[in-house]
Formats: structure tokens, C-alpha cells, sequence
């Protein structure tokens, strides 16, 4: 999870962690070239693609979005 410049948040998924921050850190991608980000706020491994994939909608969802703000920043 990455807190951008303007406040808001990004959440994705990837098995390559050091390579991706350095793409958003470097506007590389797609989904930070217009919003920097500012710093890596939270990370979370998993065993298996499927899981880092449900716990990414969650934290897209509602519920997601106050256990971030409750547990996580």
C-alpha cells in the first residue's frame, strides 16, 4: 500500500516487491504516473497468489477501507 502525494491510497498486488516500488517511485506504471506516490505505507506477503488477490479487493472495499485506516496507517 502506498500513501500518493495527495493523501489517497494505491493497493496492488505483485510477486516482485522491490522491482514494482521502484517503478511507481520512478512513475514507471501505469496507475501512479499522474499521482506520485510518497511512501510505502504497508505490505503483506502471501502463500498464494489467490489470497494476495482477496485481501487486495478487500482493502478496495468499505470494510477495507476502515481497517486500513483502523490497523494499518
Amino acid at each position: 500500500m502506498l500513501r500518493l502525494v495527495n493523501g489517497q491510497y494505491y493497493v496492488g498486488e505483485t510477486s516482485k516487491l522491490e522491482d514494482r516500488i521502484r517503478q511507481h517511485f520512478q512513475s514507471n506504471t501505469k496507475t501512479t504516473t499522474r499521482i506520485r506516490p510518497k511512501e510505502l505505507v504497508f505490505y503483506a506477503a502471501f502463500k498464494t497468489k489467490k489470497k494476495a488477490l482477496s485481501f487486495e479487493k478487500y482493502l478496495k472495499s468499505s470494510s477495507g477501507f476502515a481497517f486500513r485506516n483502523k490497523h494499518l496507517i
